[in-house]
């Protein structure tokens, strides 16, 4: 399946902010919108988009399992909960939303219900969230490459998580990007500033113009009409050669996400 060049991303946004994001997005041309059972919105995004007029064919809605749901009967338990708490009785894409930590949960079993999930008709397709190479290189052995839709991972020009990318091309799995904009840190940088100015573009849109050009999904989230316009317009922007070396130098292993659960990094 192909998985949508942008979505809105739904991270920390919940009751009327996010009722008002979804009506915004929706009615701007979204039709990709990311969310996960930790976010506790999942009840809040299912409303909202049952309160538009855009039909459930022409949405494709991501959601997330939490670390507390990977036993077996848990798994498939939470994804049901998900469907009812969205309105829907299935979702377009499941991730294991973190590797489970200290491997508390064999992934062989949480990994055998998300692909039981999948039999199920729960889920259209199934993913992994945060995992590293060698966690990549285990979930391809337990389900195979092609079963694997995306792995969503941290992406911006300050961590640009070169190894892992490249096993993952290398595999054929695609990449989804959270994080692009680092909580704004990246739009104040003087490379992607000037980047801007030449193409009389938003510092927002070149970072995830950096992205989408390389063939990632990004799923950034706004609560503001307008900046969720410009994002949208993103993918309308055609970074050159000298824009993507410039940006290839910011690098600099800027980790955003890293709880506690996180596993060790590449």
């Amino acid at each position: 399946m192909t998985v949508p060049s942008i979505g809105l991303g739904t991270y920390r946004l919940k009751g009327q902010v996010l009722t008002d994001s979804v009506h915004n997005a929706l009615d701007l041309g979204y039709r990709a919108f990311d969310t996960a059972q930790i976010y506790d919105n999942e009840a809040d995004l299912g409303a909202a988009l049952a309160s538009s007029e855009v039909s459930r064919e022409a949405l494709f809605l991501t959601t997330k399992v939490w670390i507390e749901n990977f036993h077996h009967d848990d798994l498939l338990a939470s994804l049901h909960e998900s469907l009812r708490k969205l309105r829907t009785d299935h979702v377009d894409l499941t991730l294991i939303h973190w590797p489970s930590p200290n491997n508390a949960v064999p992934m062989r079993e949480f990994l055998g219900a998300l692909a039981e999930a999948k039999a199920q008709g729960l889920t259209k397709a199934i993913g992994i969230s945060n995992f590293t190479i060698d966690l990549t290189r285990q979930a391809i052995d337990i389900l195979g490459a092609d079963a694997i839709a995306t792995n969503q991972i941290e992406v911006h020009p300050y961590l640009q998580n070169r190894a892992l990318i490249a096993y993952l091309r290398e595999q054929g799995i695609h990449v989804t990007a959270f994080m692009s904009l680092a909580y704004g840190a990246v739009l104040k940088d003087p490379v992607i500033q000037a980047i801007a100015e030449k193409h009389q573009a938003t510092t927002a849109q070149v970072a995830l113009a950096w992205a989408l050009r390389q063939g990632y999904a990004v799923i950034p989230s706004s609560t503001r009409r307008e900046n969720l316009a410009s994002n949208l317009k993103a993918t309308e922007l055609r970074l050159d050669e000298e824009d993507m070396a410039q940006i290839a130098t910011l690098d600099r292993g800027e980790r955003v996400a890293n709880p506690e659960i996180a596993p060790a990094w590449d």
